[in-house]
């Protein structure tokens, strides 16, 4: 059996506000196919590390790897070469410092969604998800004004209507996405991330705000993602229950820093993890 292609890679990310690490010295690796969690406590580092990774933020040092090229890299530059309170400030201090924008990170193939749902309020489910197929477009000014791009935009709205029916959304297309349940606005902002074609998804706490009823319907729907997209998918998720059903392996951080990786077998019988976070009733 041929060995799974690396489809992310984290080494040694360290993000610095000031004098606070909020990341420090993360590595990690997704695998083609692979569901991987990222867990930890309220204040871990977990959105930070995916900012980090999507180009929302610029990494204070280290190397963000996707699907074999270093597309983000940085080591720490001015003041923060006194101020840097984390390991190897000079592995990366001869290399090029890459800094992408989100826009570009998604044109190679990395969707995400976010903590707070980000749905536009005021458009219908249906033009969300061909909101974010626009990216994909090939079309110029000059075309699109003379509607030579006709033929794409058919295509595209077909492929709109075609995801909608997948993810259980068709019957209410027209709808404002604001008027949906939430859930249903959840199942939109992945769809809507689906639209751009990803190689990676990437889920910031996507059963945040959901009952059990939801979060059980959402940990089938991210399966049947996986199935029907052949997708590759990193969380982030506090929902125990959904991050051990689902997840191939899982990471735990805690202030930033790695304490334990492995299977969810493993990460449930792990002391550390236990302590920092597992075994406290309550992580806020």
């Amino acid at each position: 059996m041929s060995e799974k292609k690396n489809v992310l890679r984290l080494d040694n990310i360290t993000m610095q506000f000031g004098g606070v690490v909020a990341v420090d010295d993360l590595s990690m690796e997704v695998n083609e196919g692979e569901i991987v969690a990222l867990i930890g406590p309220n204040g871990a580092g977990k959105t930070t590390a995916f900012n980090a990774i999507t180009g929302v933020y610029e990494p204070t040092n280290g190397m963000v790897s996707f699907l074999g090229a270093p597309v983000v890299r940085n080591h720490p530059q001015g003041k923060m070469k006194k101020q840097y309170k984390g390991s190897n400030a000079e592995k990366f201090a001869s290399d090029p410092v890459l800094n992408p924008t989100p826009d570009k990170l998604t044109a190679l193939g990395m969707a995400r969604t976010f903590q707070n749902i980000r749905l536009w309020k005021t458009q219908s489910v249906f033009d969300n998800v061909l909101i974010a197929k626009h990216m994909l477009r090939t079309s110029n000014f000059f075309s699109a004004t003379f509607r030579g791009n006709r033929a794409e935009e058919e295509k595209q709205r077909e492929e709109v209507l075609e995801l909608l029916k997948i993810v259980g959304l068709e019957d209410v297309q027209h709808e404002l996405a604001t008027s949906l349940p939430y859930g249903k606005q959840r199942r939109l902002e992945i769809a809507r991330a689906l639209a751009t074609k990803p190689k990676l998804l990437m889920l910031d706490e996507p059963a945040a705000g959901m009952n059990p009823q939801e979060t059980d319907e959402l940990t089938a729907f991210i399966g049947r993602i996986r199935s029907e997209f052949n997708m590759t998918i990193l969380l982030i998720e506090h929902h125990m229950d959904l991050v051990m059903d689902i997840s191939d392996r899982i990471y735990v951080i805690d202030f930033g820093k790695l304490i334990a990786n492995g299977t969810p077998e493993v990460i449930q019988n792990d002391q550390r993890v236990i302590d920092a976070y597992l075994g406290v009733e309550d992580d806020a």
